[in-house]
């Protein structure tokens, strides 16, 4: 679902304000932010969607200067949103938000060219803050994931190129969390759009890329990786 909201009439004021894309597949959180971003300065909201589909078509039919995307949708994710989006449109300034700890994807995000990654369990302004720091041409991470990116490039440089889980796609990745909080190879497939088999074959490749022996072996690992990034 996809939602164009036509611009007011122009007026220097308008002119100056950055129009906004939000998208978001949680309808009150995105009707919520739409509201509450209508009223911030500098910004003027000029559509919403639900799903990249509908996100890529706002886009082309709004021209959008920014935009606000969740980082877990159905279907196409976040991620590859981004890179869909910015190969369209390449000025694009990209914020994620994401009810997920900046550990899972914020790195990757920012690698497909995304601005600035924030929580939703943040407060208001900080997400606010993140906006208007990345419209003004910056970069917004949270100060303690700076400090772990600075951790991980020194450790870099010592010969540490990251974490096995580096080695997988960003769809490999989706689904190695999925299966790290219990879900099936049906609910994953159902929560993301695929079949069951392109689950399966994302499970194979994910497996023998970290070099598991066999699947519960792997699932066990996903269990353990996922319950050791939220504590951090």
């Amino acid at each position: 679902m996809s939602m164009p909201v036509q611009p007011p009439p122009d007026s220097s004021e308008a002119a100056e304000c950055k129009r906004l894309l939000v998208v978001d597949d949680h309808p009150i959180f995105r009707h919520g932010m739409c509201q509450v971003l209508s009223q911030v300065s500098g910004v003027m909201v000029c559509g919403e969607a639900s799903n990249a589909r509908s996100a890529l078509e706002v886009m082309r039919q709004q021209k959008p200067e920014v935009a606000l995307i969740d980082v877990s949708m159905p279907g196409t994710n976040g991620i590859e949103l981004i890179k869909h989006m910015l190969a369209e449109q390449p000025s694009l300034i990209i914020l994620i938000i994401s009810m997920h700890d900046e550990s899972l994807y914020a790195l990757r995000a920012l690698r497909a060219g995304a601005k600035g990654y924030v929580v939703k369990q943040q407060a208001l302004e900080h997400i606010l803050a993140a906006l208007h720091k990345v419209i003004g041409g910056g970069v917004y991470i949270s100060p303690q994931f700076t400090e772990k990116l600075v951790f991980k490039a020194i450790q870099g440089s010592e010969g540490d190129l990251g974490t096995p889980v580096d080695k997988l796609s960003d769809r490999e990745f989706e689904v190695l969390q999925l299966f790290g909080r219990n879900k099936t190879t049906r609910e994953i497939a159902d929560s993301l759009h695929l079949s069951v088999k392109t689950v399966e074959t994302h499970r194979m490749h994910i497996k023998e890329k970290l070099g598991f022996k066999d699947a519960d072996e792997m699932t066990k690992f996903a269990i353990e990786w996922v319950a050791a990034s939220s504590e951090s």
